[in-house]
């Protein structure tokens, strides 16, 4: 079985709660499709499924984009932990000139990739750390990237060199417990309705900042 016959048989196709417009593949459930993962991969421990959710953070990334399109028209684009791609594909269809999406999960690039097409989105996704890669992007879109120290330990520091060196950088948080406090611009806040299956509540306030150098 390959990785889009995978997706295609543990997801199902639906529309996230704050961005209607754009469909995905999605999982409904994060045990099954976490325990389906691991029997596939035969790998015991791994990362949970971020892929077959459409976290608040992107979701609100999106909303943005699609609601003040000329922010990202003509522009070159990373989704920079793209999840199942949300963002980039809302980035396509405002009309950035570029979209790439970078992830270290090669699953979650398949469902980038489905999900893409999906929306006939033209979007890149490739496999890999980009972090310590030099800047050949305009827009740097980060989405719900804070949840862990380490993971904020390596990210941080490069986005606020991408910041340095011309690129804008949002970020898009829910109140994750890493979120840099300082030099930051809010530039949009949203309330997205999530599910107690994923969070502690039944919605989230997610702030979308530009990261500053």
């Amino acid at each position: 079985m390959t990785a889009e016959e995978f997706l295609r048989a543990h997801t199902a196709i639906a529309a996230p709660a704050l961005v209607p417009e754009i469909r995905l593949h999605l999982a409904t459930e994060i045990t099954p499709i976490w325990q389906a993962t691991e029997a596939w991969l035969a790998q015991q421990g791994i990362e949970p499924p971020f892929w077959a959710f459409a976290w608040p953070g992107s979701q609100a990334m999106a909303r943005l984009i699609l609601d003040q399109p000329a922010r990202v028209a003509g522009r070159r684009v990373l989704d920079f932990a793209a999840g199942c791609g949300l963002a980039a594909i809302a980035a396509a269809r405002a009309g950035a000139a570029l979209v790439e999406a970078a992830e270290i999960d090669p699953l979650a690039i398949a469902a980038t990739r489905l999900n893409a097409a999906l929306n006939a989105a033209a979007v890149e996704a490739q496999t890999g750390d980009v972090v310590g890669a030099p800047c050949r992007w305009d827009l740097i879109l980060a989405g719900d990237v804070c949840y862990e120290a380490p993971m904020t330990a390596h990210i941080l520091p490069w986005l606020r060199a991408m910041a340095a060196s011309g690129a804008e950088v949002w970020l898009a948080d829910p109140g994750r417990a890493y979120l840099p406090r300082e030099g930051l611009q809010e530039l949009a806040r949203f309330t997205v309705p999530v599910t107690r299956e994923l969070e502690d509540r039944d919605a989230r306030e997610v702030t979308i900042a530009r990261l500053l150098p």
